[in-house]
């Protein structure tokens, strides 16, 4: 099979199939997107859970489809991210590498709280704790009216990103995203540096709201993973 032709059934894979499906459908190798990883940890940590406040986005647990189509958006320059770009270049990650990441990527289940646990007592396991505190992810509530935003919600996003702002295969998880980082994309969507609906890319969706509309949004959406 020419690389070609490898390229072109990766893509039918993610673009035909639910993440579970692709899992079984792609050779995944572990070890090989632990490697990749471990490049993606200088900016989105060993857990993929970002940081620096939404500098950058978390992408544990995020859809498999989501995740390839996106680092191929970033590779053919559809979505601009010259800081992206030398990481996902075909010279640099070939589609199996990309699809071993995204499904290394997905597989990271973080938590939302630590557990109760007693310091003093002498079972108490420190470095234990430390790992834990590691993979423990805490979005920071944001300022806004959370009422109001859960009903913009409920009228304008969870048809798509669901009730519990987990998404689905095609549509990212905005539950346990950083605040920050959220404004930021809705700012290019508003800009047309990224399409909203890639089938209408001159959509203006986000302009019909007020900066109070979309901060009660962003208020409800940080406290959906509590």
């Amino acid at each position: 099979m020419t690389a070609k032709s490898r390229f072109g059934y990766l893509l039918f894979i993610c673009f035909s199939l639910s993440s579970s499906a692709i899992a079984k459908e792609h050779d995944y190798d572990k070890y090989n997107g632990d490697d990749i990883n471990q490049v993606c940890a200088g900016c989105h940590g060993e857990y993929g859970m970002g940081g620096k406040e939404g500098k950058y986005p978390r992408l544990s647990g995020m859809s498999v489809k989501y995740l390839f189509k996106e680092m191929i958006a970033f590779r053919d320059r559809k979505r601009p991210n010259m800081a992206m770009v030398e990481h996902v270049d075909d010279r640099q990650m070939p589609e199996s590498d990309i699809m071993d990441i995204a499904i290394f990527l997905n597989k990271i289940k973080l938590a939302t709280k630590m557990s109760d646990i007693d310091e003093k007592s002498p079972d108490f396991d420190a470095y234990a704790r430390l790992l834990e505190a590691k993979q423990t992810i805490q979005i920071p509530k944001a300022k806004g009216d959370i009422k109001a935003g859960k009903k913009l919600y409920k009228r304008e996003c969870r048809s798509c990103h669901a009730k519990d702002g987990m998404g689905d295969d095609d549509v990212p998880q905005l539950a346990g995203q950083y605040t920050e980082y959220l404004v930021r994309q809705i700012k290019l969507y508003i800009d047309l540096k990224r399409h909203h609906d890639e089938d209408d890319p001159e959509e203006e969706f986000f302009k019909s709201f007020s900066t109070e509309q979309m901060r009660d949004i962003f208020a409800y959406i940080s406290v959906l993973d509590d």
